[in-house]
């Protein structure tokens, strides 16, 4: 009996492991572009962001069409061996993996759990790069109040701190 009992105590957290991660309903707040939308309802689960195509719309301004997840000429397609990654019906909606396709594209993602914010980066076909290393020139007092360029001190290493307050 006792014997019967442990096998058991074992197969609880094994069955647990098994059994498909649930799903919990939120209010997500996704920054897009540096646009922030209000979604309710949200799902998350593994970590996963999942809203309806509807919202995936209002929030990023792409859409779901056959040829892959749009937005104007720009599309960037689902592959077809892994479309369930992506999209799926529940409760009568069709639902879209934002972080999911944030992974494809190449896009950073910054989750807060405590805030349910989600900041989407620059996607992978939009990283920017500078023109050049030179810096712009610009002029600035000192604490005397003399004024000085960054051009005074080109050809020359320089540090330059600076700070903000807000």
């Amino acid at each position: 009996m006792r014997m019967l009992l442990w096998c058991g105590m074992l197969a609880v957290p094994l069955l647990l492991a098994t059994l498909p991660a649930v799903a919990k309903d939120i209010r997500a707040t996704i920054v897009y572009d540096d646009r922030a939308t209000e979604i309710d309802p949200a799902m998350e689960e593994n970590g996963q962001l999942w809203i309806t195509t509807a919202d995936l719309t209002r929030a990023t301004q792409f859409e779901v069409k056959p040829q892959g997840v749009c937005r104007n000429e720009l599309c960037f397609p689902l592959p077809k061996a892994r479309k369930q990654e992506f999209l799926r019906n529940s409760s009568g909606k069709k639902w879209f993996n934002l972080t999911g396709f944030a992974e494809l594209v190449h896009q950073p993602v910054a989750h807060d759990a405590a805030l349910a914010y989600w900041y989407f980066g620059l996607r992978g076909d939009q990283e920017q790069r500078l023109a050049s290393l030179d810096a712009p020139d610009f002029t600035l007092p000192d604490i005397n109040g003399k004024l000085h360029s960054l051009s005074d001190f080109r050809g020359r290493k320089i540090f330059l701190v600076t700070w903000a307050s807000w």
